[in-house]
């Protein structure tokens, strides 16, 4: 690839993971943006006046999971000690082990893969632009508008040659490239003008069937966490969810997700003092709100039209939409933000695009072998997170209206719950080996559901479902919080 010329359009997430895999001598990277360029200063001054309104949940509660930071350490350990040195904490398995594993855990070799970032979106974000901005032969261009893609026939078939800049009040200009890279994100206009250049785009969206909400604290001087108890900073309770994220320098969030269906806590819980009153009901955040301890850093930011999205650019004829374009990030897939995969999936799909470029050298070649990495790479995940999705959305409407018990129960369905609530549960609680293999699972590291299918799991599992409740009476989670009625009641609202 040596003296190709790449167009990055974004300068995101997306936008910067594409330039850390593809960046290097000999090689022309130019990255555009329609926001302007972060503020001079740090972490605090990046949080409190970047204007990158291109990214919608720039200032929501952000983890970024073990296959990111994994991707980091291997290809920039420069980078990643750049992030640890701005504050960015890295977490390990063993920070957040449930009560009763804890005297059985031993480390063992690949632990350190299962540790993750944590910390303001902003804060990342503005340590990896710097990063970036400093590897040979990569510009950042702030503030150019692209207008529109720059389309060219060849014998091969069409092809993204650049794109054309500028708006009504800008001057006009194009920039060419021999490789073009959407990373713009889902407000990315050129699937749409490809589509009306008569490109096939197959799209799959789903309504994530959630609303989410967060709020950002800040540990008060000489304040600290507390301690981690019984209760953790999860919890699912199917009128709500919520979840506590560390962040950098003192700072943390907690984010609310509203099911779609509950239009009146949703219309409530934009309140700051509702979003607190709520927050201070749940056992595992209470802690982290009390008056000396915390002070709150702002409003409550919502973010709504969460939705499932799949585009393929190749058909299963092997067409592609467009040669030499190639999208990343939210431009190809969307998902629910409450799986904290969106960052991590544009990483990965930035390292695929790397490896199909260097083994590979046609056009065609090039947008089949990526389309191929791709669906083989991420689509598993997509699957699985499409799935939980639509479990939630009937959860959250049994909950709001709870269905009549059946007079004759059904005994597989029984069976199954039992062996979910009662084995699944209670081995991830209690065995190390099925812990980390679903943890490797969750961030990526292995193939979704792979660990399941494995009979020694299924011999564990079934050990500690046949003990029986009794036995394993003090290995239960405990609750999460109090039920939809007591918090609602809390809120002034009619259950």
């Amino acid at each position: 690839m040596a003296g190709e010329r790449i167009l990055v359009i974004g300068a995101g997430i997306a936008g910067l993971f594409t330039a850390l895999a593809l960046a290097k001598e000999g090689r022309d990277l130019t990255l555009i943006d329609k926001d302007p360029p972060p503020p001079e200063g740090g972490a605090d001054a990046a949080f409190a006046d970047w204007k990158h309104n291109g990214v919608g949940h720039l200032r929501h509660s952000h983890a970024f999971l073990a296959r990111l930071n994994v991707l980091v350490k291997q290809h920039h350990p420069a980078l990643h000690q750049a992030l640890l040195d701005a504050g960015c904490r890295e977490l390990g398995i063993s920070d957040s082990l449930p009560p009763p594993i804890i005297p059985l855990w031993k480390s063992e070799p690949g632990d350190d893969d299962l540790s993750v970032l944590t910390s303001r979106r902003t804060t990342l974000e503005l340590v990896i632009r710097r990063y970036v901005e400093a590897l040979p032969g990569v510009t950042f261009r702030t503030g150019v508008f692209m207008r529109e893609a720059i389309l060219e026939d060849t014998p091969q078939g069409r092809r993204v040659a650049g794109v054309l800049t500028g708006g009504a009040d800008e001057p006009q200009g194009e920039i060419r490239a021999d490789i073009t890279i959407d990373a713009a994100g889902r407000l990315s206009s050129l699937p749409e003008q490809l589509k009306a250049a008569g490109a096939v785009i197959a799209e799959e969206v789903e309504d994530c069937g959630i609303l989410y909400y967060t709020r950002h604290y800040r540990l008060r001087p000489g304040q600290s966490e507390p301690p981690r108890g019984a209760h953790g900073g999860t919890g699912d309770l199917g009128f709500i969810k919520f979840g506590l994220f560390p962040g950098d320098n003192g700072c943390f969030s907690i984010t609310l997700a509203v099911p779609e269906i509950e239009a009146e806590l949703r219309q409530k819980v934009i309140d700051p003092v509702v979003f607190d009153a709520i927050c201070n009901h749940f056992p595992g955040l209470a802690p982290w709100l009390e008056l000396e301890r915390t002070e709150p850093v702002g409003r409550v930011h919502g973010m709504g039209d969460l939705r499932g999205h799949w585009r393929n650019f190749v058909t299963a004829e092997g067409a592609p939409a467009a040669l030499d374009y190639f999208p990343v990030g939210d431009t190809m897939i969307r998902t629910n933000p409450l799986y904290g995969r969106g960052c991590s999936f544009s990483a990965v799909a930035a390292f695929l695009l790397k490896d199909t470029l260097a083994e590979v050298s046609t056009p065609l070649e090039r947008a089949r072998l990526y389309h191929a990495k791709v669906q083989t790479g991420l689509r598993p995940y997509f699957d699985g997170m499409r799935n939980q999705d639509r479990a939630a959305i009937k959860r959250a409407a049994a909950v709001r209206n709870p269905p009549p018990k059946p007079f004759i129960p059904s005994i597989p369905a029984a069976i199954g719950r039992s062996f979910g609530l009662d084995g699944v549960t209670i081995a991830m609680r209690s065995d190390p080996v099925l812990l980390r293999a679903a943890m490797r699972d969750f961030h990526m590291l292995d193939q979704p559901g792979a660990w399941l299918k494995k009979p020694d799991a299924w011999l564990r599992i079934g050990k500690w479902w046949l003990r029986g409740k009794k036995a394993n009476a003090d290995r239960y989670p405990p609750k999460a919080g109090p039920d939809r009625k007591t918090v609602f009641a809390a809120i002034d609202l009619a259950a």
